[in-house]
């Protein structure tokens, strides 16, 4: 039975892969839905995320009181990449919710809908992802080589997000409950990571429980780290590596366990 539950599940992944054509066209169309009739599109949230950076950039800056040049662009990719990463978990949870009217009509893998989840949110964080550079311009530094290695960070990022929104998805169709859950704790962990404070500011030995037991801060030290010119610990890679693995072990059980249950679950 188990055997057959992860066959279902792998095969339903590997077909919704070969759909990436289905997924992007999706994934537009939601992005072009959300700001149809708009003259910025999704550059209004690009300005948001702008203003609010400088805003809190300046505020924060004081009260810590942190040099802006190393404040800001370590401000400015946390709050771009917690974007991304706090809102692929949001909606990931409505992932198939969302989709209800696509699932009980046509015969299309299931992960289809996570994947849409991922690409429309990628989008949106390649709109916001501009405003780094100008960060840098506005603060004097320059941008290394060892930024190019936040690129494979961000793979390891992405494929941990798939996970977590693949099981949420199925989670929450079930209990319609859970997605305000998931969202208090986003913000628990939004205070509970160094996105608007620097880690440097914390005594050793809280450091050994905010920093060190949160996986949510190694997922972003291994993107952060190399666009301000700093290598990641190994600890960062390890840890995510590790929710990689044990992630999509769960995942796969979870996911050929209940799908053919998800149709009649929405």
């Amino acid at each position: 039975m188990r055997k057959s539950s992860t066959i279902t599940a792998l095969s339903d992944i590997a077909m919704a892969a070969r759909r990436y054509s289905l997924v992007g066209m999706l994934g537009w169309q939601d992005v072009r839905q959300r700001y149809r009739r708009s003259a910025l599109g999704p550059f209004w949230l690009t300005i948001s995320m702008g203003v609010m950076i400088a805003s809190i950039g300046v505020v924060f800056g004081q009260i810590f009181n942190s040099p802006m040049k190393e404040f800001l662009p370590f401000l400015a990719v946390g709050m771009i990449f917690w974007g991304f990463i706090s809102s692929v978990i949001t909606e990931g949870c409505t992932g198939f919710i969302a989709a209800e009217g696509i699932i009980k009509q046509l015969s299309i893998p299931l992960f289809v809908h996570i994947l849409r989840v991922l690409w429309r949110n990628f989008l949106i964080l390649a709109h916001n992802i501009v405003i780094f550079p100008l960060v840098l311009l506005a603060v004097g530094k320059p941008l290394s080589w060892i930024a190019f290695i936040s690129i494979p960070g961000l793979l390891l990022v992405v494929v941990n997000l798939t996970w977590i929104a693949l099981i949420l998805g199925v989670l929450c169709a079930r209990y319609r409950d859970l997605p305000q859950i998931v969202g208090s704790i986003l913000q628990i962990l939004f205070y509970l990571t160094p996105i608007m404070w620097m880690p440097d500011l914390l005594p050793k030995r809280a450091g050994l429980y905010l920093l060190d037991s949160n996986p949510v801060y190694h997922l972003l030290e291994i993107i952060r780290s190399p666009l301000l010119g700093q290598l990641p610990t190994t600890t960062n890679w390890e840890i995510s590596l590790a929710l990689a693995l044990f992630g999509w072990f769960l995942a796969i059980a979870v996911y050929g366990r209940f799908k053919r249950r998800i149709a009649y679950w929405l």
